[in-house]
């Protein structure tokens, strides 16, 4: 046995042989000085406060041990996911082929599909022409079905309406008509 341990003993056998109610000041008090010191326990790991700064730089060290180039003067990035598009304005662009890697970086804005489609346009090449085509397919379907639902709502609403009148004729000379036959 220690000789901390023999101590705290003593002490613990002391207090409850000559006073029977300790009090829990007098606990905490014998636990306190005991606490840490020569002969108690290590402290196995340290908490690790981790900061956004010490993530982006583990991040930047991971990107040059790729070995990604900065590509300059990128003035838009467009990301396709489904109908939506991410877009990047004049974002930080970093590649690496060999790694097939492409890092961007800037202030994301998430768009539809339909509001950015104009602007694109242009930007699109050959190869696009496919995707281009099956985009419009899916819109055109999409606009056909929204004009029927219209179409019938439409009509719906025309029987609903109050027929025009005939120029010369009044409401009254119209009911008396109805009533007479």
């Amino acid at each position: 046995m220690s000789w901390l341990n023999r101590k705290r003993s003593s002490q613990l056998a002391g207090l409850v042989s000559t006073d029977a109610s300790i009090t829990a000041v007098e606990l905490n008090t014998i636990t306190f000085e005991l606490a840490g010191g020569k002969g108690t326990v290590r402290r196995n790991k340290k908490a690790v406060h981790r900061t956004t700064t010490t993530d982006d730089k583990r991040l930047q060290s991971t990107l040059k041990r790729i070995g990604v180039n900065a590509i300059p003067q990128i003035e838009e990035v467009n990301i396709f996911k489904d109908d939506v598009v991410i877009q990047f304005l004049n974002p930080k662009v970093q590649a690496s082929i060999a790694a097939n890697t492409w890092v961007v970086s800037g202030a994301p804005q998430t768009k539809k599909l339909q509001d950015i489609l104009p602007s694109i346009i242009h930007q699109l090449g050959p190869d696009n022409l496919e995707s281009l085509k099956k985009i419009t397919e899916q819109f055109n379907k999409q606009v056909p079905e929204a004009g029927a639902a219209s179409d019938t709502a439409q009509e719906e609403n025309d029987d609903n309406d109050v027929p025009e009148l005939v120029p010369g004729e009044t409401f009254d000379t119209a009911a008396e008509e109805a009533k007479d036959s």
